[in-house]
């Protein structure tokens, strides 16, 4: 008898011993998540398809159906099937001082993986690759960058595409004066009311967003492609444990051809709020990184 409550003492002090080693292993988000039992998603509310609001104000989208899975990786990784999941809107601005700061676990939206980023955040492996171009009005005249001297020009706070017009060999002698939206969404409309010539974005963003306006005839883009930038989910920088994870999550969508299909159905497939499709064909850039997944910044 003394023999049994022995063992049955060693073993509760065993397990006892094994738990708090199991919390001891977590680390930066995972460990934060853990101890809050919560995890934060932060989203996009006009970033279309990735990230933005339906009719009933959800975010929904490309970006966000991945991250979703990421939430399932988290809950089945700490245990957790009733982790509370918390949805925090973010901005341009405001994104990466959210992440840094704690507001927010992980970023679910459209921003670009750039070496300059990569100083204060982390990123996934790629999950899309864009290009930066230029929208303006049929109406307006203009058929180049060289043609926007003089003009009012669109961009949204905390992004830098605007920049990238010095850059081409048809912007570096031009001039013009920038206009601030909040978002792209408020944007694209300086634009679309005539208070802005041009809009500087991400080409499926602006196509989102052209797709979505009333008279979406009445825009086109300018030829140049100013620059060619991938996306991924943003995470905080050095910490390797919850990055690990979330990069196991993507390469896996990648490797059963979930991720494809969840191309097809928010670019090649009509999408809320009005059943608009993008005919986004994945570019041979996409195809490449999902082949080869890495989380190269651009320059």
């Amino acid at each position: 008898m003394k023999r049994n409550l022995l063992a049955a003492a060693l073993a509760v002090a065993s397990v006892a011993a094994v738990q708090p080693a199991v919390a001891q292993d977590l680390t930066g988000t995972l460990k934060k998540i853990s101890e809050t039992k919560t995890i934060v998603v932060g989203y996009r509310e006009s970033s279309v398809p990735f990230s933005y609001l339906d009719n009933n104000q959800k975010p929904i989208g490309y970006h966000m159906d991945m991250c979703n899975k990421v939430v399932d990786a988290v809950k089945a990784k700490l245990k957790m099937p009733n982790l509370n999941v918390q949805l925090q809107p973010v901005t341009s601005a405001n994104r990466i001082p959210l992440l840094q700061n704690g507001t927010i676990d992980m970023e679910c939206g459209s921003t670009t993986n750039s070496v300059a980023r990569q100083e204060q955040v982390s990123f996934a492996n790629s999950t899309f690759i864009t290009s930066v171009k230029v929208v303006v009005k049929k109406s307006s005249g203009i058929k180049s960058l060289a043609d926007l001297d003089g003009q009012p020009i669109a961009t949204t706070s905390g992004t830098t595409s605007v920049q990238l017009i010095k850059q081409n060999e048809k912007g570096a002698n031009i001039n013009f004066k920038e206009i601030y939206g909040k978002d792209h969404a408020e944007s694209f409309l300086l634009v679309a009311n005539d208070r802005a010539k041009a809009f500087v974005m991400d080409d499926i963003l602006i196509a989102g967003l052209v797709a979505q306006s009333k008279n979406p005839d009445e825009f086109m883009f300018l030829p140049e492609i100013l620059r060619t930038e991938p996306y991924g989910i943003m995470l905080r920088k050095d910490d390797p444990q919850f990055k690990a994870l979330v990069d196991e999550t993507v390469n896996s969508m990648i490797k059963s051809g979930e991720a494809e299909k969840l191309y097809a159905k928010w670019f090649m497939s009509p999408i809320p709020p009005k059943n608009v499709n993008l005919n986004f064909p994945m570019s041979p850039l996409l195809k490449e990184a999902f082949a080869n997944p890495n989380d190269k910044g651009v320059k």
